[in-house]
C-alpha cells in the first residue's frame, strides 16, 4: 500500500491488505456466492487500486503477448443457409499466464503478484464468493483491454476437461487508472443475453459460477488507457 506518498512498488503478501474494510466482510464470509455472476466494486482500497494499477502498467505490461482470434472470414463466405451464423469465440486483448518459465510469470514473483495471489486470505476470499470449497491447484493469468479491445460471446465450458466439465470458479481483480473509461460484461440470464455490468471500476472484484454464456464489449478510454484483469481459474474440490 501507499507509504507517505509513495507507489506501491511490491503486492502485499497477503491479499486481505489489499482490501478494504466491505472487501474484509466478504473476506469473512458474509458475501453472496456468484450465481452466475457477481460483480462488485469498492471491495479494494481506492488508493491501493490505482497504485496497483500504476506498478501493473509500469512493470508486467511490457511482459504480455497479444492474444487476438477475428472472425473467420468463412462465417460469411462458407454460409449457404439463411440464419445459419456460427460463430467461434472472438478476442483482442494482451495477456500472459503467471505459472511455469515464462518472463512474466518470473516478473509477477518479483512484483510480489505471484505470493500475494497464493496467500491464504486470496484463497479464503475466492471460496467465500464461490460458496463452496476450492481445490488446491489454480491458474492465473493477467489481461490488460486497450482501447477497442474485447472479448466475444463465450461460455468457458471445458467439457473435455473432466475436473472442469461440471463447472469451476474464476475470481477476477480488475485494475484501471484515473480518469473516464468504461467496458461492460453482458451475460445471460433467461437465454438471453440481457444483463449488462461495468466493469471498468478501480478494484473492481468479480466472480463467475462458469460456464454460462457472457461477454465483453470494447473497453472504451483515452488512447493510453487500460483496463488490467489478475485472473484466478478455481477447480471445486471434491
Amino acid at each position: 500500500a501507499r507509504a507517505d506518498g509513495v507507489s506501491l512498488r511490491r503486492f502485499p503478501a497477503e491479499f486481505a491488505d489489499l482490501l478494504s474494510p466491505a472487501g474484509r466482510r466478504v473476506l469473512a464470509g458474509r458475501a453472496p456466492a456468484a450465481d452466475p455472476f457477481l460483480a462488485r466494486g469498492g471491495l479494494i482500497e481506492r488508493g491501493r487500486a490505482l497504485d496497483a494499477y500504476a506498478l501493473l502498467e509500469r512493470v508486467l505490461a511490457a511482459h504480455l503477448k497479444p492474444m487476438i482470434r477475428a472472425i473467420p472470414p468463412e462465417t460469411i463466405a462458407n454460409q449457404t443457409r439463411n440464419f445459419q451464423e456460427r460463430l467461434p469465440k472472438t478476442v483482442r486483448v494482451r495477456s500472459a499466464h503467471l505459472d511455469g518459465r515464462a518472463r512474466a510469470a518470473s516478473v509477477a514473483r518479483e512484483i510480489g503478484l505471484d505470493a500475494m495471489l497464493r496467500s491464504a486470505s486470496y484463497r479464503d476470499f475466492a471460496e467465500a464468493l464461490a460458496g463452496r470449497a476450492l481445490a488446491p491447484d489454480f491458474g492465473r493469468q493477467a489481461l490488460r483491454y486497450a482501447p477497442g479491445d474485447y472479448s466475444g460471446p463465450h461460455t468457458d465450458h471445458h467439457p473435455e476437461d473432466g475436473r472442469a466439465a461440471g463447472g469451476y470458479f474464476d475470481l477476477h481483480l480488475g485494475f484501471v487508472g484515473k480518469g473516464r473509461a468504461r467496458q461492460l460484461l453482458v451475460y445471460a440470464r433467461d437465454g438471453h443475453l440481457s444483463v449488462a455490468v461495468d466493469v471498468a471500476r478501480p478494484g473492481l472484484v468479480s466472480a463467475y459460477r462458469l460456464p454460462f454464456w457472457h461477454y465483453t464489449t470494447p473497453f472504451e478510454g483515452p488512447p493510453r488507457a487500460a483496463r488490467w484483469v489478475i485472473l484466478g481459474t478455481f477447480y471445486y474440490r471434491t
